[in-house]
């Protein structure tokens, strides 16, 4: 197993405070000189991957350290936080010319999470919009999905997804069974549509905190997840 701390953070703010959550995104790097590789990152839903899915009250950070990592002056504007700790298990690609995490290439039956990050190129962006469409809405119905939000580093061209599986073997059922999902990923040679593209399995480690700041899809299955003992839900 991997000695990385890798930890997805998620905060979600109130109205009142989303220029707070700007100017403290202004000045993200200051916050992660501690780590081996940080980003912060706004967030969307997830429904359509474009311009208009912004959600600007909440925010994410994804780090890989030695040591956990708490960011106080982001906890102190949040109504609501989470933190789900990660073992990488694959990862294929590079985010800013990095291989940021050291995969251990472990099976797992429990939940993982699936990171997608990509670089759009700008001639693309717009056929790239177009297409994925029909993927978002695949998506919100696959079976074994807890929770899934869009990330990126800009809100136009810096695309990415988070998503919460109840295991490795539902997600591969979306990627590889879901007819709109296997249709882009047989396009994305052809159609060019990445300057930068990484793709990341994680195990879950541990989930604190409260979990509809993730966007859980089902109440019913909170107890797939191991949750940290020492910090209830609110």
């Amino acid at each position: 197993m991997s000695d990385d701390q890798v930890s997805l953070h998620v905060w979600r703010v109130p109205r009142r405070a989303v220029g707070s959550a700007m100017l403290r995104m202004a000045f993200a790097r200051r916050h992660l000189s501690a780590v081996r590789f940080g980003k912060f990152l706004g967030t969307g839903t997830g429904s359509t991957f474009g311009p208009g899915d912004t959600d600007l009250t909440r925010w994410a950070a994804i780090t890989v350290s030695d040591a956990p990592v708490r960011f106080p002056v982001w906890d102190a504007i949040a109504e609501r936080q989470a933190r789900i700790d990660l073992e990488p298990l694959v990862s294929r690609g590079s985010w800013s010319g990095r291989s940021p995490f050291r995969p251990t290439g472990r099976k797992t039956d429990g939940p993982v999470v699936a990171l997608t990050r990509a670089r759009l190129r700008p001639a693309r962006a717009l056929r790239f919009w177009r297409a994925i469409g029909p993927v978002a809405r695949e998506l919100t119905a696959a079976p074994g999905l807890l929770a899934r939000f869009g990330v990126g580093e800009a809100p136009v061209g810096w695309q990415g997804t988070v998503s919460v599986w109840r295991s490795t073997a539902d997600l591969t059922a979306f990627a590889y069974r879901q007819p709109e999902h296997r249709a882009v990923i047989a396009r994305t040679p052809a159609d060019n549509w990445y300057a930068e593209e990484l793709f990341a399995r994680f195990a879950v480690r541990e989930l604190a905190g409260d979990r509809t700041v993730l966007g859980w899809m089902n109440e019913n299955l909170t107890d797939e997840v191991p949750a940290d003992e020492e910090q209830t839900e609110r």
